[in-house]
Protein backbone atom coordinates (compact mmCIF):
# COMPACT_ATOMS: atom_id res chain seq x y z
CA UNK A 1 0.00 0.00 0.00
CA UNK A 2 1.47 3.39 -0.98
CA UNK A 3 2.27 5.86 1.76
CA UNK A 4 3.00 9.55 1.48
CA UNK A 5 5.12 11.30 4.03
CA UNK A 6 7.05 14.50 4.42
CA UNK A 7 10.87 14.50 4.43
CA UNK A 8 10.92 17.67 6.48
CA UNK A 9 11.68 17.39 10.19
CA UNK A 10 10.11 20.79 10.80
CA UNK A 11 6.86 21.25 12.67
CA UNK A 12 3.83 20.13 10.69
CA UNK A 13 1.40 22.40 12.52
CA UNK A 14 -0.10 25.39 10.78
CA UNK A 15 -0.27 28.82 12.40
CA UNK A 16 -3.60 29.78 13.96
CA UNK A 17 -6.15 30.58 11.28
CA UNK A 18 -4.10 29.04 8.46
CA UNK A 19 -6.30 27.13 6.10
CA UNK A 20 -9.46 28.48 7.68
CA UNK A 21 -10.50 30.17 4.44
CA UNK A 22 -9.26 27.49 2.05
CA UNK A 23 -12.84 26.71 1.10
CA UNK A 24 -15.33 29.11 -0.37
CA UNK A 25 -14.81 32.66 -1.52
CA UNK A 26 -13.64 34.07 1.81
CA UNK A 27 -10.49 36.15 1.47
CA UNK A 28 -8.06 37.38 4.10
CA UNK A 29 -5.50 40.15 3.94
CA UNK A 30 -1.80 39.43 3.56
CA UNK A 31 0.31 42.50 4.25
CA UNK A 32 4.02 42.78 3.55
CA UNK A 33 6.78 45.35 3.26
CA UNK A 34 8.48 45.54 -0.12
CA UNK A 35 11.28 47.63 -1.62
CA UNK A 36 10.12 50.00 -4.38
CA UNK A 37 12.36 48.37 -7.02
CA UNK A 38 10.89 44.94 -6.24
CA UNK A 39 7.37 46.34 -6.46
CA UNK A 40 8.18 47.88 -9.86
CA UNK A 41 9.59 44.55 -11.04
CA UNK A 42 6.44 42.73 -9.94
CA UNK A 43 4.24 45.36 -11.57
CA UNK A 44 6.10 45.07 -14.88
CA UNK A 45 5.82 41.28 -14.86
CA UNK A 46 2.14 41.43 -13.90
CA UNK A 47 1.38 43.75 -16.83
CA UNK A 48 3.18 41.42 -19.23
CA UNK A 49 1.21 38.49 -17.81
CA UNK A 50 -2.06 40.42 -18.18
CA UNK A 51 -2.78 40.32 -14.46
CA UNK A 52 -3.10 42.78 -11.65
CA UNK A 53 -0.42 42.86 -8.95
CA UNK A 54 -2.49 40.92 -6.40
CA UNK A 55 -3.36 38.08 -8.76
CA UNK A 56 0.23 37.90 -10.03
CA UNK A 57 1.74 37.76 -6.54
CA UNK A 58 -0.85 35.28 -5.26
CA UNK A 59 -0.32 32.95 -8.22
CA UNK A 60 3.47 33.09 -7.80
CA UNK A 61 3.25 32.51 -4.04
CA UNK A 62 0.76 29.65 -4.46
CA UNK A 63 2.97 28.01 -7.08
CA UNK A 64 6.07 28.36 -4.88
CA UNK A 65 4.21 26.94 -1.88
CA UNK A 66 2.94 23.95 -3.88
CA UNK A 67 6.42 23.26 -5.27
CA UNK A 68 7.97 23.47 -1.80
CA UNK A 69 5.44 20.99 -0.42
CA UNK A 70 5.86 18.63 -3.38
CA UNK A 71 9.64 18.70 -3.02
CA UNK A 72 9.24 17.55 0.59
CA UNK A 73 6.90 14.65 -0.21
CA UNK A 74 8.07 11.05 -0.45
CA UNK A 75 5.95 8.34 -2.05
CA UNK A 76 6.82 4.89 -0.72
CA UNK A 77 5.71 1.80 -2.63
CA UNK A 78 6.10 -1.88 -1.94
CA UNK A 79 8.12 -3.99 -4.36
CA UNK A 80 5.12 -5.18 -6.39
CA UNK A 81 3.53 -1.73 -6.56
CA UNK A 82 6.83 -0.15 -7.58
CA UNK A 83 7.35 -2.71 -10.35
CA UNK A 84 3.82 -2.07 -11.65
CA UNK A 85 4.41 1.69 -11.52
CA UNK A 86 7.69 1.45 -13.46
CA UNK A 87 6.06 -0.86 -16.02
CA UNK A 88 3.35 1.73 -16.62
CA UNK A 89 5.95 4.47 -17.04
CA UNK A 90 8.01 2.36 -19.45
CA UNK A 91 5.05 1.18 -21.55
CA UNK A 92 4.48 3.13 -24.76
CA UNK A 93 1.22 5.07 -24.83
CA UNK A 94 -1.66 3.45 -26.67
CA UNK A 95 -2.30 5.21 -29.99
CA UNK A 96 -5.14 7.68 -29.75
CA UNK A 97 -6.57 10.64 -31.64
CA UNK A 98 -4.77 13.32 -29.59
CA UNK A 99 -1.42 11.51 -29.79
CA UNK A 100 -1.72 11.19 -33.58
CA UNK A 101 -2.61 14.88 -33.86
CA UNK A 102 0.37 15.86 -31.70
CA UNK A 103 2.77 13.73 -33.73
CA UNK A 104 1.50 15.26 -37.00
CA UNK A 105 1.66 18.86 -35.80
CA UNK A 106 4.69 20.82 -36.96
CA UNK A 107 6.60 22.25 -33.97
CA UNK A 108 6.55 26.03 -33.58
CA UNK A 109 10.35 26.17 -33.36
CA UNK A 110 11.03 24.70 -36.76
Amino acid sequence: MPTIESRSKRSKTLPPGAGSSMRGDTREALNMRIRPEVRMLIDQAAVLAGKNRTDFVLEAARSAAQNTLLEQTVLSLGTKSYAAFVALLDAPPAPNKQLRKTMQTKPVWG
